[in-house]
């Protein structure tokens, strides 16, 4: 299925905290934008070759804008500089999606932590999960108050459910509290920095933890192909039966790239999910930091930026 793809026009650009600006994005005709649900994001293409994904957190209901939330990041590949310093209200973007990969799934209970930016995919979530009913609790952490975006709008669930620690007042988050003792049925859902989701990882039972990462999930190097973990192997394009040798050190994408397909691609770290490819024959050796456990296990899609074969062949639908 293709995805939407339109130029949009930036009607609002408003401080949500310290260092954080928030946009809100409509069709300049006044279309209608396609629907989303809780956790997806869009890819915003600011200039040539500044492309950046930005996660959706305004009311999934109101199809006539989208909000994202940017976070000046000095040290950063001058995406959020160039909103910050460059993009005004008038101004247009091309704006592709909505994708997700950090859907919220059914469950009577959930526990949200969010770091720093990372509050923005679980915003809407909070939402959903309010008018379904199921029971919630959001541990939220950040620098400074003053550096975390939308306390605001969570106020109106009150303190017994929302607990906002600065790192300036309260020290590192305590996720024994929350991770600890999670009843059946609970799923937790995190979003922040990496050292964060990496401690989340390391105390949440198996199976109940969904995360979303900005930056690329550390990998422990190993052999995982029959060749080393970066040994030749080809891949066929399922589409025109071409056969392409991925050499070692060479990722799938610049392979098929240098060999003239087009293919849609942004972050090129496999965080992103923009290159996400059906996979025909095969099994891939993933390495982004997207798909799920399940989603690894069925080996259907692969990113192709990142990830690799185990074994000497793949089969694209390329």
């Amino acid at each position: 299925m293709s995805l939407y793809e339109a130029e949009l026009v930036v009607t609002e650009r408003v401080p949500a905290a310290d260092g954080v600006l928030a946009l809100t994005l409509r069709h300049p005709l006044g279309e209608d934008l396609p629907d989303w649900e809780p956790g997806a994001h869009v890819d915003v293409v600011l200039g040539p070759g500044l492309e950046r994904q930005f996660s959706l957190c305004g009311d999934p209901g109101d199809r006539a804008g989208w909000r994202v939330a940017v976070l000046r990041e000095p040290a950063g590949r001058g995406g959020s500089a160039y909103v910050h310093e460059r993009l005004g209200v008038g101004d247009k973007v091309r704006v592709r999606g909505p994708r997700n990969h950090f859907r919220l799934e059914p469950a009577p209970r959930y526990r949200f932590v969010a770091g720093g930016i990372g509050i923005t995919p679980i915003l809407p979530m909070l939402a959903a999960a309010e008018a379904a009913g199921a029971e919630w609790t959001l541990l939220y952490g950040g620098r400074t108050r003053r550096s975390m975006a939308f306390t605001g709008e969570l106020a109106r669930y009150g303190g017994e459910r929302v607990t906002v620690a600065p790192q300036d007042v309260t020290g590192l988050l305590e996720l024994g509290p929350v991770l600890d003792d999670v009843p059946d049925g609970t799923l937790v859902y995190c979003c922040g920095p990496g050292p964060l989701l990496d401690a989340v990882e390391e105390r949440c039972p198996a199976g109940v933890l969904r995360v979303e990462r900005f930056q690329p999930k550390n990998r422990q190097d190993g052999a995982d192909g029959e060749d080393g973990e970066d040994g030749e192997f080809e891949v066929v394009l399922g589409r025109s039966g071409r056969t392409l040798t991925v050499a070692p050190g060479v990722s799938v994408l610049d392979t098929v790239r240098a060999a003239g397909v087009e293919v849609l691609y942004s972050c090129t770290e496999g965080t992103c999910g923009t290159c996400e490819t059906d996979v025909l024959e095969g099994t891939p050796d993933h390495r982004d930091s997207v798909l799920g456990e399940e989603e690894r296990a069925a080996g259907e899609t692969m990113l192709i930026c990142v990830s690799r074969c185990r074994g000497r062949r793949l089969v694209l639908d390329l």
